[in-house]
């Protein structure tokens, strides 16, 4: 009776295994390794109803104990070749991830390069067409102010004057800060310079940039992505860690451009888990860009200890990616 239990068990067990079986051909792309471990299967229930059979109808049938025994024989046969070539399922897996990988990354590239796209369009027009009529309105005021005589307009002119350079003066700004033409024309080194003497100029906080990249050009989708996080980072580090000093090294050592960044602000407990579930987020963003351009970083902050990143983008020789 408990053998039989057993074996009913068994045979339960066994067509679950060959359902499952089936079901994962499809999944695994109808691959001969997974076809022949689910025959195998099959032959495995195969020999569990033979057995029941035999236990029913007593006394055993030696034609079904040999017909079982061969069976037991195509079983190993069949697993055996199956575990043997089924090295291409993992192999064909990772050729899916890798695939799947580089589809995101061309996403993500899509969307950044059309996102600087905008920012150019949008700087553009912001330059070359409020940029002539905040002009032509500010040499119209100085005509006027020339033939004013009453103080209180003059005064009132100096002021509408005043404004318009203080708006010509913002469109400038927010033109660059969407499209840095230094970028652009010369290059990452110089750009992240100009950009850091404009926060040196503030003097709320002391920026320390050192690099040996000043001459040299590399693929714009590099100089983009690392421009932005530079800016991205320097921001963090007056916005939220209140740092003091930050020192920033960009340097290029044969195939390798590194960047090397340090504030002595408050830091922040960082684990790696922590940035990737947090969506959205300045230092997310900036690793989504870091990896779809095969970038590696390295981050390590802690509460009163500061933030520090070491970024590192290999490039070919003609500095691409």
């Amino acid at each position: 009776m408990f053998r039989l239990i057993a074996l009913i068990i068994s045979i339960i067990l066994q067509l679950i295994a060959v359902f499952v079986a089936l079901r994962l051909t499809k999944v695994t792309k109808y691959k001969i390794s997974w076809i022949l471990i689910s025959i195998g299967f099959v032959f495995m229930a195969v020999r569990r109803f033979i057995d029941l059979f035999q236990l029913v109808n007593q006394p055993a049938n030696e034609e079904l104990n040999i017909l079982n025994d061969w069976i037991a024989v195509v079983i190993s046969v069949l697993l055996a070749s199956g575990v043997i070539i089924i090295p291409e399922i993992f192999n064909y897996m990772r050729n899916v991830e890798f695939i799947r990988k580089n589809e995101e990354k061309k996403i993500l590239n899509a969307i950044m390069m059309t996102e600087e796209k905008e920012r150019k369009r949008f700087a553009s027009d912001l330059h070359d067409g409020l940029g002539p009529l905040l002009s032509t309105v500010k040499m119209s005021i100085s005509a006027l102010s020339k033939y004013e005589k009453d103080a209180k307009n003059l005064k009132i002119i100096e002021n509408a004057d005043s404004v318009i350079n203080e708006a010509i003066k913002s469109i400038k700004d927010i033109s660059n800060n969407l499209s840095p033409h230094v970028l652009n024309n010369f290059g990452l080194a110089k750009a992240v310079k100009n950009f850091v003497d404009k926060i040196n100029e503030i003097q709320k906080i002391k920026i320390q940039f050192t690099s040996n990249i000043f001459n040299q050009r590399f693929d714009s989708n590099i100089e983009i992505i690392l421009y932005r996080i530079v800016c991205e980072l320097i921001h963090n580090s007056i916005q939220h860690a209140e740092a003091d000093r930050i020192e920033i090294s960009l340097t290029q050592k044969n195939d390798v451009i590194d960047l090397f960044y340090d504030d002595d602000g408050k830091g922040f407990d960082f684990t790696y888990d922590s940035i990737r579930q947090n969506k959205g987020s300045g230092l997310q963003n900036m690793i989504s860009r870091l990896e779809s351009i095969h970038g590696y970083y390295e981050i390590e902050s802690s509460t009163g200890k500061g933030f520090h990143a070491y970024i590192s983008i290999k490039i070919n020789n003609n500095g691409k990616i």
